[in-house]
């Protein structure tokens, strides 16, 4: 297992980074390169959002920062821990101690209640359940009259929530949250996004998400832009409006990026 030097955790603490990476899929003429040199710092207790057009690499990207993929070259770290030089077999460790996940479809078992699939990932460990903790993330998400349902029995939004708490139960490092509202109403929608913004800033968790709509996004603290495979930009404090002016200022963009100018609180590579 390699390591770094690490930041200052009283000053800039890092629950997930990358230096170099890079995913090349295919062989000679027919490779396509997803992601180009990406150094990138998610800092903990923070909610951030990954943004970019179609085939821009933010999923691969996030595949990567999770250990779910392997990099063609360059480093991930969760935490000190870096994941690209760990076997199958730590890297299965490591997503199911230490990594949580929010998928658009749910991914619920239902033949379990809400509370069996919330405690699922520390039955599969043979981990004792922190009850104060359960209970909080069982407050905190609204889930207390539904913990008997089965999926079948609960609205989209409700089984987001409980995919939400399974994902937080074993107090992961980083929780990565691909399109969670993809499936989900626009009401149900934000419903969910307001409760993973809570989860990080009342009970301190890391969240990393994949999306395409801006109104989503604005719910992060950052959202960080991909085009072409690497980092195109950055907008902090993020609104629907100034997501949307930063990936209309990406598509005019001619070419491949370069380093450019910040200008407010968007900040554009090559703009």
């Amino acid at each position: 297992m390699g390591t770094t030097p690490e930041r200052p955790v009283e000053q800039h603490p890092t629950a997930s980074r990358a230096r170099g990476l890079s995913k090349v899929y295919g062989h000679g003429a027919s490779a396509v390169r997803a992601l180009d040199g990406v150094d990138i710092d998610f800092a903990a207790g923070a909610f951030t959002a990954i943004m970019g057009p179609s085939g821009s690499g933010k999923s691969t990207l996030m595949h990567l920062l999770a250990g779910l993929d392997q990099a063609s070259g360059g480093t991930v770290h969760l935490g000190p821990t870096e994941l690209t030089s760990l076997d199958d077999d730590a890297l299965t460790r490591l997503r199911r101690d230490r990594v949580g996940f929010v998928f658009q479809s749910f991914n619920l078992l239902p033949m379990f209640t809400a509370e069996q699939n919330v405690l699922l990932p520390l039955e599969l460990a043979g981990a004792r359940v922190d009850r104060a903790w359960f209970d909080t993330l069982v407050s905190t998400l609204g889930l207390g009259q539904r913990l008997t349902h089965r999926p079948s029995e609960l609205s989209g939004g409700q089984q987001q929530r409980v995919a939400i708490a399974r994902a937080l139960i074993a107090k992961p490092d980083v929780v990565f949250a691909d399109e969670p509202t993809g499936n989900l109403d626009s009401r149900s929608g934000a419903e969910v996004l307001s409760f993973l913004r809570r989860s990080v800033r009342e009970l301190g968790r890391t969240i990393i998400m994949v999306t395409h709509d801006p109104a989503a996004a604005a719910y992060a603290d950052r959202v960080v832009l991909l085009a072409d495979g690497r980092i195109a930009g950055e907008v902090h404090d993020p609104t629907p409006e100034s997501v949307l002016a930063a990936l209309d200022a990406l598509r005019q963009l001619d070419g491949a990026p370069e380093p450019g100018l910040a200008t407010g609180a968007i900040s554009v590579v090559g703009a």
